[in-house]
Order: structure tokens, then sequence, then C-alpha cells
């Protein structure tokens, strides 16, 4: 399928050794992950800014047609952070939503610019006390996307399920930004989410499957990536019926798949690629 680019999130995973890699270590993983897969998310910059040659290797180690979904820095979209670990005062962060800092961060950026498939912005779940109302959250991003260079596409995740109206996909397309399905305890089933709002979903989409209670997983899995522990043969029949959907209705499908989803981001891969090659 033309549209459609199925990757994972993150890659660099010893255990995937004989589902993607030729042993656990010592080698390229990217190099040998982009054998596999056309792309990929990078979710490391969301903690810290990444180094120019960082960028260059991973540039360096792909092919031409390879993509990058990559997360804007948390400082951009944190409204708020706490002084020491145990600190439940909330102060203001001054970065968010910083145009100087998302300049630098895509400057950081330029010699994979050609290769980059979206920028993310991943916002955390936003109580009262962080976001008022979901009309304060669209007036202060309209001021933020107003300044944001162009040539890049522009995503967006919330974590918070009210705000998925009509009116906040409204302004997604308003201003060219793509939503983000994500597939996430707390959050309602991106299925459902696309049924509700299909006909606001315009030429490109992001979804990620990110799955539930992350220690759960990893305490049945030892974060040993290598089998499925939590089976969603439903859930991913459903998901593949929407891809298809999607595509149908020319609207580009980048999907990203993390390991805590069902055990494996490979082997639900594999299980997506023969669903939608069954239709």
């Amino acid at each position: 399928m033309e549209n459609l680019k199925i990757g994972t999130c993150s890659w660099k995973y010893p255990s995937w050794e004989g589902l993607v890699y030729s042993r656990p270590s010592g080698i390229n993983y990217l190099k040998e992950y982009a054998q596999n897969y056309n792309t990929v998310e990078i979710d490391q910059w969301f903690y810290a800014l990444p180094d120019s040659a960082t960028v260059r290797q991973y540039v360096s180690s792909v092919p031409d047609n390879f993509t990058f979904s990559i997360k804007a820095p948390s400082a951009i979209t944190l409204t708020h952070t706490r002084q020491k670990q145990r600190d439940q005062l909330l102060r203001a962060n001054k970065d968010f939503l910083s145009i100087p800092l998302l300049y630098s961060f895509l400057k950081l950026l330029e010699p994979m610019r050609n290769q980059i498939d979206v920028i993310m912005f991943e916002f955390e779940y936003l109580n009262k006390q962080k976001m008022p109302s979901l009309e304060s959250f669209l007036e202060q991003l309209d001021v933020f996307f107003s300044q944001v260079p162009s040539g890049f596409s522009y995503a967006l995740e919330t974590r918070n399920s009210n705000y998925l109206k009509d009116t906040y996909f409204k302004f997604l397309n308003s201003n060219n930004i793509y939503h983000v399905f994500s597939e996430k305890i707390y959050m309602p089933p991106i299925t459902e989410v696309y049924e509700k709002f299909k006909n606001n979903i315009t030429h490109k989409t992001v979804i990620r499957l990110l799955g539930g209670d992350r220690r759960a997983i990893e305490k049945k899995t030892h974060e040993r990536w290598d089998q499925i522990v939590e089976p969603k043969e439903e859930d991913l029949y459903k998901i593949s019926r929407m891809i298809q959907k999607l595509i149908c209705g020319n609207t580009a499908v980048t999907l990203n798949i993390n390991n805590h989803y069902e055990g494996s981001a490979p082997l639900t891969i594999d299980k997506l690629n023969r669903l939608l090659s069954s239709v």
C-alpha cells in the first residue's frame, strides 16, 4: 500500500535478534532495522535535544526513502514542571509552546530534513489546573502554530479524551496539522474515535499503538520483546479495517507500534501485515 508506512516506536532492542537483527550487539541497529521497515519513530528527543553527530549518523544509516516520525521535545509541550521529583507544586514551564526552542530543535534536525515524515507534539493529560479548557488550549496553539517554520509536517497528540470534539479537529484542519490516533490506556479506542470523526480526517494521519499498563507488560516480558504476551486480535482486526478505510479515502497513514502494545512490535507488525493483505 503506497499510502501506508509501518514502523516501530524506537528500535534499539537487542531482544529483536532473529526478528529484526542478525545478532544482539555489535551491529548498526538502525541500518539493519531499515532493511525491514521504511519508517521509525524517534522518541528519545522528547527527553533531550539531539546532538548533530547523532542526527548525521541516523541519516547515514538508512536509505533515502526511509522516513522518521519525531516527537518534539517535552520542554515545548509540558505546561508545567516540578522543581524537584517530590515537589507537588506545579510551576509554569517558561518554554511551553516556545517558538525559539522549536527553531533550535529543527535546526539540529536539518541533516535529516528531507526524511522527516512528521514532527509530533505529544501533550500529557491536562487537568483544569494545567489548562482551564479546550478553548484555552486551542487559543494558545493557534498563536504557536501561526509562527512555526514552514516546510515540515506537524501532528498533534492529546491525552484528553474530552478534547476530541469537532472544534478540535476543525482547528487542526484549519492549521494544516495532522491528528495522532493514540491507542493508549485511559484513551478511547482509536477505531471509535475514527468512526466518530472520520469526516474530519484529511489527507494524512498518524497512528500510534502504545498499549496499556507499561509496568504490567514489562513484568510479563522481563523486558525481552520477542514474543506476544497480550494478544489483541480483535482490536488489530478493527484497526486494520480502519487503516484500509483511511487509505481508500486517500489518507496517507503512518503507523508506529510500541513493544508495550502486545509484547513485541515486530510480531505485531507481522500480524497487521497479514490482516491488511487479506482483503
